[in-house]
């Protein structure tokens, strides 16, 4: 049983990893000289620029940094439930709450890599001036972090949801 409990810790431990990688890593759309994500764009691996109000979509660029990192806070806070739930739980009952925070988490990060991969050639082409470089580019490691999350997010909501307190 100690070993199962380590392994979920663990297992919930490298999803928040995740989250954190995917969110503050500048690699979602990468190419030879540049790369690009959520907070900013870089060309020549120095000229880089925030993306903020001027950006054209900025709306879009918002709702997916917004769900990352409510996605990421969700997963702490899931985290700390399940470890006040492991010492206030009653024998046989499940890990209800922390279940719905993680599959929470879970919906966050999906939407975030959903709509990023919806509008990303929409805000490339109506943004030439940002994103002139960066057509021949390629989904970066950050991105496809950000969809390893969400599995990883969704199935330790499904392994809470099982689980049981045992003495």
């Amino acid at each position: 049983m100690l070993v199962l409990l380590a392994f979920i810790i663990l297992f919930h431990i490298t999803s928040a990893a995740l989250l954190f990688i995917a969110t503050i890593d500048n690699a979602w759309w990468v190419g030879e000289e540049f790369f690009a994500d959520v907070w900013r764009v870089c060309v020549n691996n120095t000229n880089c620029t925030e993306i903020g109000a001027n950006f054209q979509d900025y709306s879009t660029m918002q709702a997916v940094q917004a769900t990352m990192i409510l996605s990421t806070i969700l997963c702490c806070i899931a985290f700390l439930i399940f470890l006040l739930q492991l010492f206030r739980l009653k024998q046989g009952e499940r890990f209800v709450l922390t279940s719905i925070i993680q599959l929470m988490s879970c919906l966050c990060v999906m939407i975030a890599a959903s709509i990023y991969t919806d509008r990303r050639e929409d805000l490339h082409r109506n943004n030439p001036g940002w994103y002139s470089l960066t057509l021949d580019g390629s989904y970066g490691y950050s991105f496809i972090l950000a969809w390893v999350a969400f599995a990883f997010t969704f199935i330790s909501g499904l392994m809470y949801l099982i689980l049981r307190k045992r003495k």
